[in-house]
């Protein structure tokens, strides 16, 4: 393990250590304020860290752990204080924080080269809802029965078991997402994904002139012209061409694949190095980001909101992905071969060890359940368990014969 690692004796100090919070060493930053933004920063990372979920949770936890206090800044706290301080946190600056524990990952993965067999490093775009109560959140109304904001997302793909997102846009519900993705769709260094709610014709021919590299799918309304067909390597692949469209300069590609279910994708994208299966995998890969945003939601609570006014909520945003980031760190740095939710979870469970006893954990080798192959067992039919004496059970009638 790095050295850096093993500089405080309980492991959610060590987490919140690596918070790059230099910026808001500043004391006119909290001029006239009780509760300094360093550690609400670390209270709030702390609380998406270990679940907490409510503001009385968090008076709770922190009176229980008086290490954690000292590491924080705070001898006593209340919710209300909390609550207050969660709205009125300028949101650019935990965006800024988000950037940097961002490039702190991004060293860590330089060397990763992103999907095995040629597909490379990729970033898939695509947003997640979440859902707001009605009676509380009515700046967020969509319709009678949907209140509701969006995140939309980037997330890159440096390898098989290595994801990050490295840029969030927070927004209403009602902002769709061919408009959300006009901040997210930069960089030419890699491969863009996304689904069929994002593509235009307007966006292609801006992708086009900025050297974009994308695979994305495509309704059945596009029309297309066929210029050149070619041979299909993957039996899942019905169609490979070279086509062109209106508003096209130049012609890209087009390829069509149906799933086991028989359900047919139309991709389309400008990579004519790539194989056609290549370019089905590469879609495919796309549900990453879907699995990402469910985690996100079950395991850091994004669904729990703090506060019922916008900006609390795309703070919360921000604060549940750095915490997801500061966990990237840690695994990275240690490295661990655990899945990204296997090795959260196990920082969960030792929060509040001390770095050795995580370490020996993460160590711990699986013990064998197994007994080895057996012999299949000759089918008998299956007896009926016992209910006991409290529990009953419904009496089956006996059928009457009809004469």
């Amino acid at each position: 393990m790095n050295k850096k690692i093993i500089g405080r004796e309980m492991l959610i100090c060590q987490c919140l250590s690596e918070l790059p919070l230099e910026d808001f060493d500043c004391p006119l930053i909290d001029y006239g304020k009780k509760l300094s933004t360093k550690s609400l920063i670390k209270i709030f990372v702390t609380a998406q860290l270990d679940e907490w979920d409510s503001y009385k949770n968090m008076e709770e936890k922190l009176g229980a752990h008086p290490k954690l206090r000292k590491e924080i800044g705070v001898k006593e706290i209340s919710g209300s204080q909390l609550s207050r301080r969660i709205y009125d946190l300028p949101t650019e600056w935990l965006q800024n924080l988000f950037v940097k524990v961002v490039k702190k990952i991004q060293l860590f993965t330089r060397g990763l080269t992103g999907l095995p067999n040629g597909l490379g490093v990729l970033k898939i775009i695509d947003s997640t809802e979440i859902r707001l109560p009605k009676n509380l959140c009515d700046w967020a109304f969509i319709s009678k029965s949907h209140t509701a904001v969006k995140m939309h997302t980037r997330l890159v793909v440096a390898s098989k078991d290595v994801v990050y997102p490295d840029k969030i846009v927070p927004s209403s519900g009602k902002l769709s997402d061919n408009e959300g993705s006009d901040d997210l769709v930069e960089e030419s260094n890699s491969i863009y994904v996304m689904d069929r709610g994002y593509p235009s014709r307007e966006k292609f021919e801006t992708w086009e002139e900025k050297g974009i590299s994308y695979v994305v799918r495509i309704t059945k309304s596009l029309r297309l012209g066929i210029l050149e067909k070619y041979t299909p390597t993957h039996p899942s692949v019905t169609l490979d061409a070279k086509v062109s469209y209106n508003v096209s300069k130049k012609p890209v590609r087009c390829i069509e694949f149906m799933d086991e279910k028989e359900r047919t994708y139309r991709i389309l994208t400008n990579r004519f190095d790539l194989t056609d299966q290549q370019v089905m995998e590469i879609y495919r890969a796309r549900w990453t980001i879907e699995l990402f945003f469910k985690w996100v939601k079950q395991h850091l609570k994004l669904t729990k909101i703090w506060s019922t006014k916008p900006q609390g909520i795309w703070n919360q945003m921000f604060l549940a992905l750095i915490a997801y980031g500061l966990s990237l760190l840690i695994k990275l740095q240690i490295p661990s071969d655990r899945t990204t939710f296997g090795f959260f979870r196990l920082l969960q469970t030792y929060l509040y060890q001390t770095v050795g006893s995580f370490m020996k954990a993460l160590k711990k080798k699986k013990k064998r359940t197994s007994r080895g192959r057996q012999k299949v067992p000759i089918s008998k039919p299956k007896a009926k368990p016992e209910f006991g004496s409290v529990a009953r059970d419904k009496t089956e009638k006996k059928k009457k014969k009809h004469k």
